[in-house]
């Protein structure tokens, strides 16, 4: 493939991840020499106003995204099962839904940590948003000290659940002040004034497969099939971006001072830890930002000298989604 004026398609390009992947990649100056926007038939023929000018949406063919050099897909996984096999015949398909994720021979790819697996592949999982963002602060802590346990909650925005979810909350926090009742058809259990313990489906273990997802991703981009990775899941009424308090054990002996040394030269991690000032990760600015905010790093009283424990914030439609697809896609064509 041509580093040069490549042919993208995205499939789900009016939704919140298909937005930002637009945003991303012209603000990143991708390579794209020719932009196509693919939808079903009732989408087909409107106009999109988009960075790179007025387009017209195209309806969707496997044939037609064939031809493209990099099609993102933002939409269900169902709708990625049944195509995005096809469609990776002739195109390099990144998928960011959960539908390949756990497959063995679809790479599960977050750059900072797996890239070089992006330049032989045609078919590219893109994690989890909450995966993503973790593994992101906790890679360079893996290679300097060793993880032995994670244990992770979450305190993830609306956002997690696309625009309707941050519709609802929106609409919610305006029905609640005005004493009105306040809508649940998004989320299990009004968002708005509220916190739910519960995203996605329950399973056997009494885990809901959000939380399942952690484990199960952040193992497989590790290449750690057996890290011990224990997940509670939070939606919050926040808007956008993902924050996670994370506890881990470590191999070695580890200090904050030495955690903060490493993160402060990771990649894709922006350290904000000065809790005299009041400085630390928060949705408000790590918002629209590339970079994972890391921060409150202090020995966990629990593990002591072989224990951390942090705090992080990182934008679920950025690093959670749209700005990862297009570092995946940046790690395919890179020399």
């Amino acid at each position: 493939m041509s580093a040069e004026n490549l042919h993208v398609g995205v499939i789900g390009a009016t939704g919140a991840v298909g937005v930002e992947l637009i945003n991303v990649m012209f603000d990143r100056k991708f390579p794209v020499g020719e932009l196509t926007l693919f939808a079903s038939e009732r989408s087909a023929g409107k106009t999109v106003e988009t960075k790179f000018g007025t387009k017209t949406v195209a309806l969707f063919s496997v044939e037609e995204a064939k031809q493209c050099d990099i099609v993102f897909l933002a939409v269900s996984g169902d709708f990625a099962k049944e195509y995005a096999p096809k469609i990776a015949e002739g195109a390099l398909v990144i998928d960011n839904s959960s539908a390949f994720r756990l497959n063995d021979d679809v790479p599960l790819i977050v750059p900072e940590i797996n890239g070089h697996l992006a330049k032989t592949a045609k078919l590219i999982a893109n994690p989890n948003c909450t995966t993503a963002i973790a593994a992101v602060a906790l890679w360079p802590l893996h290679q300097a000290f060793g993880l032995k346990k994670v244990i992770v909650s979450t305190y993830q925005a609306a956002s997690g659940a696309g625009q309707p979810g941050m519709n609802e909350l929106r609409e919610g926090l305006a029905a609640g002040l005005a004493g009105k009742p306040v809508p649940a058809e998004v989320f299990s259990s009004p968002l708005a004034f509220n916190v739910i313990p519960h995203i996605d489906t329950f399973q056997e273990n009494g885990y809901t497969r959000e939380e399942m997802k952690v484990t199960w991703e952040t193992r497989k981009i590790f290449g750690a099939p057996d890290l011990p990775v224990s997940c509670t899941a939070v939606r919050i009424p926040t808007e956008r971006t993902h924050s996670e308090a994370i506890v881990v054990e470590t191999e070695k002996v580890v200090t904050p001072e030495a955690a903060r040394e490493v993160l402060a030269k990771a990649k894709g991690v922006k350290l904000v830890d000065d809790p005299a000032n009041n400085k630390y990760p928060m949705p408000l600015t790590a918002t629209e930002q590339y970079d994972v905010e890391v921060g409150r790093i202090r020995t966990n009283l629990i593990f002591g000298d072989h224990g951390l424990e942090l705090f992080v914030a990182g934008d679920q439609l950025l690093k959670g989604a749209a700005l990862n697809a297009v570092q995946i896609a940046e790690a395919s064509i890179a020399d």
